[in-house]
C-alpha cells in the first residue's frame, strides 16, 4: 500500500473515532442537560412518572415553607405563577433559600405526587448583592472627625 493511501486510511480512521467519540459522549450527558421543568411544564405533560429523575425549577411560594418534627426535613411549594409543585427536602438549605426567590431542586416525584427533592441550588438575580453587604452599600467611614 502506498503512502499517499495509508495517509488517507488513517485520517479516516482519526475521524471515525472523532465522531463515536462525540456520538458517545452525548448519550451520556443527555440524561444529565443542565434544564429543568417549571410547574407548568409538568401539568403541561400531565404529571411525571414516579422515579423518573429530573430537575424542578421556580420560585418558593410566599408562606409556603414548612419544617417538620425532625429539624432537617422540610416542605415548600414551588411556583411559576401557572402551578404548583409540593416539594419535600432532608437536609440543609442553602443560605439563599428563602420564601418569593428561585429555586431549583434535584430529585424525583414520589408514589404520592410529592416531589422529593435530593439536591436544593437556591437562585438570585443579578441585582444580588451578599447580605453582609446589603446595607453599607452606600456606608463610607472615615477616621477623621
Amino acid at each position: 500500500m502506498k503512502a499517499k493511501h495509508q495517509r488517507l486510511v488513517l485520517v479516516l480512521l482519526v475521524v471515525a473515532a472523532m465522531i463515536g467519540a462525540a456520538l458517545l459522549a452525548m448519550s451520556a450527558l443527555r440524561d444529565q442537560a443542565a434544564y429543568f421543568y417549571s410547574p407548568a411544564d409538568i401539568a403541561r405533560l400531565g404529571g411525571v412518572p414516579p422515579g423518573q429523575a429530573m430537575r424542578l425549577g421556580g420560585m418558593v411560594a410566599d408562606k409556603s415553607i414548612v419544617h417538620e418534627a425532625d429539624g432537617v426535613t422540610i416542605r415548600f411549594t414551588v411556583t411559576d405563577g401557572g402551578a404548583t409543585v409540593l416539594v419535600r427536602y432532608k437536609g440543609i438549605v442553602p443560605d439563599l433559600f428563602k420564601e418569593n426567590s428561585g429555586v431549583v431542586a434535584d430529585g424525583r416525584f414520589g408514589t404520592d405526587g410529592v416531589f422529593v427533592a435530593d439536591t436544593i441550588l437556591a437562585k438570585h438575580d443579578e441585582r444580588y448583592m451578599p447580605p453582609q453587604l446589603a446595607g453599607a452599600e452606600h456606608k463610607t467611614e472615615t477616621l477623621a472627625r
